[in-house]
């Protein structure tokens, strides 16, 4: 009986902290999550973008960063993108779709100790190229893959 007493009272005052929380405001996103480039996923243009989130310099080419996504879109609502990179010491991975009204799509910061893999769903206002650029050993490296949406998936 006591056990229950005493799990009805955490759950009780963990309730209650969460309801003062909620109602001073506390509890908003902002708040909560980490911080986070708004300048970058707000900006309109590519360059923009591309500089709010990874500074000046200019990405290069890079055999070693695979980007994988279908050829043809059947719906540009869902598309599916991976991103495999050999590059050693990655400390960031970012998707940018050009087309989209807010080109930078993701950007995941990696810890020493993952592979320079990401996989994700992304939208596609239209045919475009989906563009990733891996910050590696402090350096830009950038590939990209074209994809054609279409409606009903008929390659027109």
């Amino acid at each position: 009986m006591k056990q229950q007493r005493r799990i009805l009272l955490k759950a009780g005052m963990a309730a209650g902290t969460l309801a003062v929380a909620a109602s001073a405001n506390l509890l908003t996103p902002g708040r909560v999550l980490a911080a986070w480039p708004k300048d970058a996923f707000t900006a309109k243009k590519l360059p923009i973008a591309q500089e709010a989130l990874l500074g000046k310099e200019t990405a290069t080419n890079s055999d070693a960063i695979k980007v994988k996504a279908p050829d043809i879109a059947e719906n540009g609502a869902v598309v599916s993108v991976t991103v495999n990179t050999t590059l050693p010491a990655v400390e960031s991975i970012s998707i940018f779709v050009p087309v989209n009204a807010f080109p930078l799509s993701a950007s995941y910061d990696m810890s020493s100790v993952t592979d320079g893999f990401i996989t994700g769903r992304f939208k596609l206002g239209k045919t475009t190229d989906v563009v990733a650029i891996v910050k590696s050993n402090g350096k830009l490296y950038t590939a990209k893959k074209p994809v054609k949406v279409t409606l009903g998936g008929c390659g027109g």
